[in-house]
C-alpha cells in the first residue's frame, strides 16, 4: 500500500469538506493530546491487512476494518509530523453517525505570499458529511469557520490551491470527487469510529 497515496487519500476523505451548520467548536474541545504509538502501529496493522487480504478471493459481503476517532488522529498527527507537512499543521476529526464529520484543521502559510483573504496563520473549524459513489468519495461541506467567523468555502479553495503549489501538487476543489484508493470499497462512519470496506 502506497504511503503517499494513503496520506493523500486520509487529507482529502478528511480536509475537503463537512457537514452541519451548528459546530462545536470550543477551543477545550479540541485540544490536542499527544499521538499514541499503540494507535498508529495498530492503524497499520489494519492497512496492512487490507493490502494481504486484496489477493484473496472474496465472494458475498464485504470484507471490513474499524478504526476509532482517536486511532485515526493518532496516525493522522503521526502521518504529519513524519511528513513534515509544510502547510497543515494539525488536523483533528470528530466522527459521526451517519458520516457526519466534524474537524479542526491548523494551517501555517507564514512566509508565503498570500492575498488579503488568508491569514498567515488559520484554524479552521469545519462541519460535513462524506459521500461515496461508485468507489468514488467526497466531502461535503455545509459549515465552515475561520476561528469563530463563518466564512465561504472560497477560502478553503483557496488554502488548498496555495498550499498544493507550495508542495509542487496539483491543485484540487474541495468539491471534486476522487478514487477510493487500495480496494476500499466504501466508508461509513458511526460515532467515534470510521467502517472501511473492501
Amino acid at each position: 500500500m502506497n504511503s503517499s497515496r494513503l496520506s493523500l487519500f486520509i487529507y482529502l476523505v478528511f480536509f475537503v469538506a463537512f457537514f452541519h451548520s451548528s459546530l462545536s467548536y470550543a477551543e477545550n474541545d479540541w485540544f490536542v493530546q499527544p499521538y499514541s504509538q499503540t494507535e498508529v502501529e495498530k492503524v497499520f496493522k489494519l492497512i496492512a491487512q487490507i493490502q494481504n487480504e486484496q489477493s484473496e478471493p472474496n465472494e458475498g459481503n464485504l470484507r471490513q476494518v474499524t478504526v476509532t476517532e482517536d486511532e485515526l488522529n493518532s496516525y493522522i498527527a503521526y502521518r504529519i509530523e513524519v511528513e513534515r507537512s509544510e502547510i497543515m499543521k494539525e488536523l483533528r476529526l470528530k466522527l459521526f453517525k451517519k458520516n457526519k464529520i466534524e474537524g479542526k484543521i491548523y494551517i501555517d502559510l507564514r512566509g508565503q505570499e498570500l492575498p488579503d483573504l488568508l491569514r498567515p496563520e488559520m484554524n479552521l473549524y469545519f462541519s460535513g458529511i462524506l459521500e461515496t459513489k461508485e468507489n468514488r468519495v467526497r466531502l461535503d461541506l455545509k459549515s465552515l469557520y475561520l476561528e469563530d467567523q463563518a466564512i465561504q468555502p472560497m477560502v478553503l479553495d483557496a488554502v488548498i490551491y496555495f498550499g498544493s503549489k507550495i508542495q509542487g501538487m496539483e491543485p484540487f476543489s474541495m468539491s471534486d470527487w476522487f478514487e477510493l484508493p487500495y480496494g476500499i470499497k466504501d466508508v461509513e462512519t458511526d460515532k467515534g469510529r470510521a467502517v472501511f470496506y473492501y
